[in-house]
Parts: structure tokens; C-alpha cells; sequence
């Protein structure tokens, strides 16, 4: 494993340790909408968004899920980042112009 992935990991284990039961929260989705949206971002055979994926997503900060793009995070959730930012449109969201 490289190092930055490995660095990650171990921020990502440090938060879980701190945050306790708290839910996870990314970005205004909350954990139900995070998970009500994997299925369309995981490969292989994504599915297409549901209606609480696209409700959740329409009341995310899109610009801040944008700047996940071409980070680790996505793909060390199980994420296709590609697929994700393609979810906006999916949903008849406009997505933010520098994503």
C-alpha cells in the first residue's frame, strides 16, 4: 500500500475513533444518503440513482462532493469517482462549473 494511502487510512480510523457513534456526514449528505446513493457509484454494475439518492444529493454542497474527485477518499469508500460526479445530472442537478 503507498504511503498516502496508507496515511488515510489511518486519518480515517483516527476520525472514527474520535467521532464515536456519530454519523458519518460529507458534505451535507448524511449517512442514509450516502448509502442510499452507493449502489450508483460502485462498480461493477452501477445502477441508476433512486429518488432518495437524488432528494439526499439535492441537498448536498455539490461543490465540496466536486472537490473529492481525483482524491483517495472515493476510491478507498468503495467509490468510482467518474460515476460520482456524473450522479448530478443523473439527478437533474446542475453540476458546479469547475467540477
Amino acid at each position: 500500500m503507498e504511503m498516502g494511502k496508507k496515511l488515510l487510512v489511518m486519518a480515517l480510523a483516527i476520525l472514527a475513533l474520535f467521532e464515536g457513534s456519530r454519523a458519518l456526514d460529507l458534505c451535507n449528505m448524511s449517512q442514509d444518503g450516502l448509502t442510499a446513493c452507493k449502489p450508483s457509484v460502485t462498480q461493477p454494475n452501477p445502477t441508476d440513482p433512486t429518488s432518495d439518492c437524488c432528494k439526499a444529493l439535492s441537498g448536498a454542497d455539490l461543490t465540496c462532493l466536486c472537490s473529492y474527485k481525483n482524491s483517495a477518499l472515493l476510491p478507498a469508500l468503495g467509490i468510482d469517482p467518474g460515476l460520482a460526479m456524473g450522479l448530478p445530472v443523473k439527478c437533474n442537478l446542475t453540476p458546479p462549473s469547475e467540477c
